[in-house]
């Protein structure tokens, strides 16, 4: 089945009321559609930026990517849904992305990946679904979308074809890697068998395991 790339979106940094009475934060997970070309940058998609780099930015989180099958199943459960509430700048059609390998490499458009991690959500998934329990039902559901990596940069649109170019043998989806993280740790040690995770979720594997001998 053709895998297509139905919408694009970025967005910058804005200061919203925070999770405390009196309080502000600033994100960028409020995410616009654009027309057109966009160019994809060694960190980020032109007019995106992160507001916490620290948490949310750099080469292991360059792109966010969430499935229209995903966005499918939350309508199932919440009704009507804004198509970018969980601040994506890729949504996808036609590929289960729980299913995607750490490791997966991409192209879309001229611009190449490498599929990294799954998202871990934190308290401003909450703010922009106007719901504070939005992280912990992610969590339950394990539809934890694609963090992608720029490996070649270039150009791409909504309308875009996804190519899978490779797909690592090891197998560890990113439903897997967040299920372990999130509710079956005791299978820490599968998390090592995936090189291109990053570097924090091989540590969390290791004390893990450690703790446990």
């Amino acid at each position: 089945m053709t895998v297509l790339v139905r919408t694009v979106a970025v967005g910058r940094p804005r200061e919203v009321p925070g999770p405390r009475d009196g309080d502000l934060t600033s994100t960028a997970i409020w995410k616009e559609p654009v027309e057109g070309p966009v160019e994809v940058g060694p960190e980020n998609l032109a007019g995106d930026e992160q507001a916490d780099r620290v948490s949310h930015g750099g080469p292991d989180k360059s792109v966010y990517v969430y499935g229209e099958e995903d966005l499918a199943w939350w309508r199932g459960e919440l009704g009507a849904l804004d198509d970018q509430v969980f601040g994506q700048n890729l949504t996808t059609v036609g590929y289960d992305l729980r299913d995607a390998v750490v490791g997966e490499r991409w192209r879309v458009g001229t611009a190449e990946f490498l599929v990294v991690q799954p998202r871990t959500p934190c308290f401003k998934l909450g703010m922009r679904a106007g719901d504070r329990s939005m992280p912990r039902r992610f969590t339950a559901a394990v539809r934890p979308g694609v963090y992608l990596r720029v490996t070649t940069t270039g150009t791409l649109a909504a309308g875009d074809e996804l190519h899978v170019l490779d797909r690592p043998a090891h197998g560890v989806t990113m439903a897997e890697a967040f299920a372990i993280v999130h509710h079956d740790r005791d299978r820490a040690a599968r998390l090592l068998e995936a090189p291109d995770l990053p570097a924090g979720w091989h540590a969390w594997a290791r004390e893990r395991l450690a703790h446990h001998r």
